[in-house]
């Protein structure tokens, strides 16, 4: 077994069917340095309106293709991205759903920063979210402040 981060899913399953895995976990090894974290206050329906109304899906899919070849350089992501996509030129990542896990956030918000560049991430958090954003924040050892009026371009771009 091989996973870029280990969900508690993952440890109980090989702790229930391997005997004497030998493990490499590399959640330890994941940081968040670098990378500027903030998040606002939104309510759910202003999010699923924002959604529904405004990209459809062949929308969606013709902006991801666009991103992927690099004409386009701006990317909002749900869980549908939460795995799978690997874009190296990735300095600012909205986390539109929040996650609810910090291996998750990890994953996510890490893309911001990845091979020693600068990065941001913007959470939209609802009222439910608040619990989870606490609960990430002690897990990961870090700080999500709330967003500023104005975010300087140089925290996340060289």
């Amino acid at each position: 077994m091989f996973s870029a981060t280990f969900p508690v899913t993952i440890k109980d399953f090989k702790d229930r069917y391997l005997k004497k895995p030998y493990i490499i976990n590399l959640m330890d090894e994941l940081t968040l340095k670098g990378i500027t974290q903030y998040y606002a206050f939104v309510e759910e329906r202003q999010k699923v309106h924002c959604l529904n109304t405004l990209f459809s899906k062949d929308h969606r899919n013709r902006v991801f293709h666009d991103f992927r070849n690099g004409a386009c350089r701006n990317l909002v992501c749900t869980d549908l991205f939460t795995r799978g996509i690997d874009i190296q030129a990735v300095n600012v990542v909205i986390n539109f759903d929040f996650p609810k896990n910090s291996e998750t956030y990890l994953h996510r918000v890490g893309r911001s920063g990845r091979f020693g560049h600068l990065g941001l991430a913007v959470n939209l958090i609802t009222y439910e979210d608040r619990f989870n954003l606490y609960r990430i924040e002690q897990e990961l050892g870090t700080e999500i402040k709330q967003i500023p009026p104005h975010i300087d371009q140089a925290i996340y771009c060289r």
